[in-house]
């Protein structure tokens, strides 16, 4: 079943966060994008489709309280989709960890969330000495939001929270020649942002609306206590 929702979209200016916004829209939803900056947003006739936009680039902890104030300013959200990622950046731990973990921190708790993971999160590392140094990698940073993922969805009753491998899709990150089929790529995101008959409720790792079974340590309670710990400390924001 399928209600109209408000709904935010994280690094929605293309790719898939563009795909799933659109989606969204197109199913009567009220989108909010979130986009680095305005003139990111290319194609004219966006801004009409969406409920607002907001602004902030997610390599900067400043801007990251910013996009968490603006979104504010809509509400509670039904739906958060933190998709925004870098692949191959200096700023791979901001970006793809510290962005979502403070924005899930800094705003009203939704009633769902989903953080887009990859297949990559299986060869991350748990040495979170490399949040603290920036030197981690992709794959770390995807198994650590995936973690935070299945963390909360045990930690805060009322909300789901799933994680999603999209697959390696031709987008502008994935390069033309990725094999996955990039209209599957945004399919169980839409579903699990919009839709209420999902199993399981909470605690999902999909891929192409299936559950599958992530890293072990994404569903190690103790790894997920100290993942958050650290992430406490690095950005000197708390849970709740």
């Amino acid at each position: 079943m399928t209600d109209m929702t408000l709904i935010l979209v994280t690094g929605a200016s293309s790719g898939l966060g563009h795909d799933t916004a659109d989606a969204l829209a197109d199913d009567g939803h009220d989108v909010v994008v979130h986009v680095r900056d305005q003139a990111r947003l290319t194609d004219t006739g966006d801004s009409a489709r969406w409920k607002g936009v907001v602004t902030g680039d997610l390599a900067s902890p400043e801007e990251i309280r910013g996009v968490a104030r603006q979104a504010s300013g809509f509400g509670r959200f039904d739906a958060v989709i933190h998709n925004a990622g870098v692949l191959h950046s200096p700023d791979v731990v901001t970006v793809n960890i510290v962005a979502p973990y403070m924005l899930t921190a800094l705003m009203d708790k939704p009633a769902r969330l989903i953080y887009l993971s990859s297949s990559m999160h299986r060869t991350g590392s748990t040495d979170l000495s490399r949040l603290t140094s920036g030197v981690a990698s992709y794959d770390d940073s995807k198994l650590w939001v995936t973690t935070l993922a299945l963390a909360l969805a045990s930690r805060w009753e009322g909300t789901s929270s799933h994680a999603v491998d999209p697959g390696w899709v031709p987008t502008r990150m994935g390069g033309p020649g990725a094999p996955d089929d990039l209209i599957a790529g945004h399919r169980t995101q839409v579903r699990l942002a919009a839709d209420h008959d999902v199993t399981p409720s909470t605690g999902g790792y999909w891929y192409h609306q299936q559950v599958q079974t992530p890293h072990p340590a994404a569903r190690d309670e103790g790894f997920q206590a100290r993942l958050i710990h650290a992430l406490e400390r690095h950005t000197g924001v708390l849970l709740g």
